[in-house]
């Protein structure tokens, strides 16, 4: 990556936004929810957003929680016996949560860039995809999510009705407020 610089004007505006978006009691309910879906092998990250940045940059730690939500035998991350230390490798390592993520539910516009976590431009991104990979884990309630459920907000599911035929056809004799009425007005202005 290349050494940058100070940010000046503008820039320095939108990375103090950025940087203030990050939440720091939502990092430890973070931690604490990964460290009880993966397990204390994992460890414990230092206080803070660059300790967290840190944790979770060679992509070990993420790659451990997406396999952690799926069954046995059917794991998507192939996870290397000793965490990669070339750069390129960490940043694909990344890429592969960012994909397993992807296919369990996790939509596109909740998801980070890898430089957001590998050059912690944006760790308040990183907390809202694994948020909303939480929120997918709770909800798909499927045996595989281990910690508080309360840790999460449930995502909105389905609640399909049937209705019958004569209740459709009593539906058609009823004139809907979206066509608009006259509120008892008549042509005579009354």
């Amino acid at each position: 990556m290349a050494n940058k610089g100070p940010a000046y004007g503008m820039s320095r505006d939108v990375q103090s936004k950025i940087e203030k978006k990050y939440d720091d009691e939502l990092e430890d309910r973070l931690v604490e929810w990964i460290v009880a879906q993966c397990g204390a092998a994992v460890g414990r990250p230092e206080r803070g957003r660059l300790g967290f940045q840190v944790w979770l940059k060679n992509g070990i730690v993420l790659s451990r929680l997406v396999n952690s939500l799926y069954p046995d035998g059917s794991k998507p991350i192939k996870i290397p016996d000793t965490p990669p230390t070339m750069v390129f490798k960490q940043m694909e390592q990344i890429a592969q949560f960012l994909k397993a993520a992807e296919d369990y539910g996790v939509i596109k516009t909740d998801m980070f860039q890898t430089v957001d976590l590998f050059e912690a431009k944006d760790m308040a991104a990183v907390q809202r995809t694994l948020m909303a990979l939480g929120s997918l884990a709770v909800t798909k309630n499927d045996g595989n999510y281990h910690g508080d459920p309360n840790w999460f907000m449930k995502k909105a599911q389905e609640h399909k009705r049937e209705f019958t035929e004569s209740q459709l056809k009593e539906g058609k004799n009823i004139i809907g407020l979206q066509m608009g009425t006259n509120k008892g007005a008549s042509q005579a202005g009354m």
